[in-house]
């Protein structure tokens, strides 16, 4: 009865067992006082991503940071993006946690031929010298995971908003 009156009261749609309801307690204490959210790398580390990235309120968070490569928590606002960018010498995998994306690629800052509309559990690569954005299409906040290699981020990294990353 309780995990099928949590299935209908979930947002996602989504029934925890017990344990994952207790990693997304952990996880969201842990980011409510994100002040004392640290970078978990370079140590090796397991973590329940889906629960990691949902309780994520900052703009963008180095989860886990290690040499070759990194990965990043992000929660874009409502009718957000993360902004038109190109990374040279980094390659990205963009994983949506949570939200419905736009997301539009290209060869050049005005040239974004692919675009492609991702919901949970669909992700996106950007290679590499790719101009792209990522764009909430949703009536929530978008919840995104990003592995780049190598890292992009110094670690420890956290933007509350996006106007702090910009800085």
């Amino acid at each position: 009865m309780f995990l099928q009156a949590l299935r209908i009261l979930s947002p996602l749609s989504v029934a925890y067992s017990v344990a994952s309801i207790v990693e997304r307690r952990f996880f969201m204490d842990r980011f409510q006082n994100s002040a004392g959210m640290t970078d978990h790398g370079p140590a090796p580390f397991c973590a329940n991503i889906l629960c990691a990235s949902q309780s994520n309120p900052n703009y963008r968070t180095a989860f886990w940071t290690g040499t070759c490569l990194q990965m990043t928590l992000m929660a874009i606002p409502c009718h957000g993006d993360i902004g038109l960018e190109v990374h040279p010498d980094t390659d990205q995998l963009i994983r949506i946690e949570a939200g419905q994306a736009m997301v539009q690629m290209g060869c050049r800052r005005d040239q974004l031929d692919l675009q492609c509309s991702l919901g949970v559990d669909e992700a996106v690569f950007v290679p590499a010298g790719t101009w792209h954005n990522v764009i909430n299409t949703g009536n929530c906040p978008l919840k995104l995971s990003t592995v780049y290699a190598p890292p992009h981020h110094p670690w420890g990294t956290i933007h509350r908003t996006k106007e702090d990353a910009a800085h």
